[in-house]
């Protein structure tokens, strides 16, 4: 068992690092405060190929694994917290449905595009009274001739406000008690405004990338753009859900060590009773907590991504990761505004972003408590509790 990167993986980080290093703290703390989209972020990450670092090599990706996307996202968490992994979070996972369950002609319609950044997508699976409960969407697509039209409701829905494309997923069939995950597919179609109404949601973080309600009326989908075979779109989603929770993961683990390292530099620097308060074991003590914490998190991140890249099951290890980055995160961007005192709460030494922002990993896409659903019915073979 090696826990070592390859000297690969070091390369592909030292060349990230310097797309990173030209967006600073300031850049992301004017995002924070303007609500601008990243474009100029999105625009270098675009350019230097990042965005199709897990995609086939035949449509223009690199062809590399979700661990090597998810040491990437880790990276851009550290750098610019989830501002800055969002605005990219959909085109590292979002497309890998479309480039196993596509057929020739789409993915060589949609992926080179996604992959250059001339694409934006966004992907809208939650409503509103539904929740996790993926069986019970109320979303329906009828089909008419050589199309479908679509009526229905979505609900955080990310990017939607300047997203080119949407994936989709809604019912083609009426919900079958004995079957309940049939029924339900999966599309890759334009947005067409005119159709969706796209509400943005005012929140307490990630200002710059919008989350959003989607009110759809009548949209018309080409047959062409059905993903793979009709009423299998939920099983084409689950192939989506282990990459997606590796690199959520990935991000908290990002975003807390990054709160860490803030906290830390600033235990050294700051002077009471004449005195560095990193010197007091009630500040030591903590951080380095913290950072045990993270680094377990992030062994299990790895984990999950190898058996993932492996063709292994690794719905176990996704999620636990999930669960473990999110607590260690939270914790560690708490304690890093504990650690700055009143000035953690003061927007210029950034933690009180990290604090905000660290809630999201914490909240989705799956909630920590049916994480532990699902981790005392895998893993410990507890009878199912929902």
């Amino acid at each position: 068992m090696n826990f070592m990167l390859t000297d690969d993986q070091r390369s592909l980080l030292d060349a990230l690092y310097k797309t990173l290093s030209t967006f600073g703290d300031d850049y992301w703390l004017e995002c924070d405060r303007s609500g601008d989209f990243p474009e100029a972020f999105v625009a270098a990450m675009a350019e230097g190929g990042w965005l199709g670092i897990a995609m086939p090599e035949e449509v223009g990706g690199s062809g590399l694994g979700v661990t090597e996307a998810a040491l990437m996202m880790r990276a851009v968490a550290a750098k610019g917290g989830m501002t800055a992994a969002s605005s990219i979070h959909m085109n590292i996972f979002g497309p890998k449905s479309l480039a196993t369950f596509g057929n020739q002609e789409q993915c060589e319609r949609w992926l080179p595009d996604i992959i250059a950044g001339r694409t934006r997508m966004c992907f809208a699976v939650t409503e509103p009274n539904t929740g996790l409960d993926t069986t019970r969407l109320k979303t329906k697509a009828e089909r008419r001739g050589d199309h479908y039209v679509v009526n229905g409701h979505k609900v955080f829905i990310s990017t939607a406000q300047s997203a080119h494309k949407i994936m989709l997923i809604a019912r083609t069939a009426p919900r079958d008690d004995a079957n309940p995950t049939a029924g339900l597919s999966l599309f890759f179609t334009n947005l067409d405004r005119s159709r969706i109404d796209v509400r943005l949601i005012d929140k307490m973080g990630r200002k710059a990338v919008d989350t959003n309600e989607l009110f759809i009326d009548d949209l018309e989908i080409p047959v062409d753009d059905l993903v793979g075979e009709e009423g299998k779109g939920f099983n084409y989603l689950l192939h989506s859900l282990n990459p997606e929770r590796i690199l959520i993961a990935s991000e908290a683990v990002g975003i807390g060590q990054d709160a860490l390292r803030r906290a830390t530099e600033y235990a050294k620097e700051r002077v009471v009773f004449e005195r560095p308060i990193g010197m007091n074991q009630s500040i030591q003590h903590p951080l380095a907590a913290g950072w045990a914490q993270l680094e377990a998190a992030l062994l299990m991140m790895l984990k999950a991504a190898n058996l993932y890249d492996a063709g292994q099951p690794c719905g176990v290890e996704a999620n636990a990761a999930k669960y473990l980055a999110a607590e260690a995160g939270q914790d560690m961007c708490r304690q890093a505004v504990a650690t700055h005192g009143g000035m953690g709460y003061a927007r210029e030494f950034h933690v009180e972003r990290l604090f905000r922002e660290i809630l999201i990993p914490y909240l989705a896409p799956v909630s920590q408590q049916l994480v532990l659903c699902y981790l005392a019915e895998r893993a410990l073979g507890l009878p199912k509790s929902y």
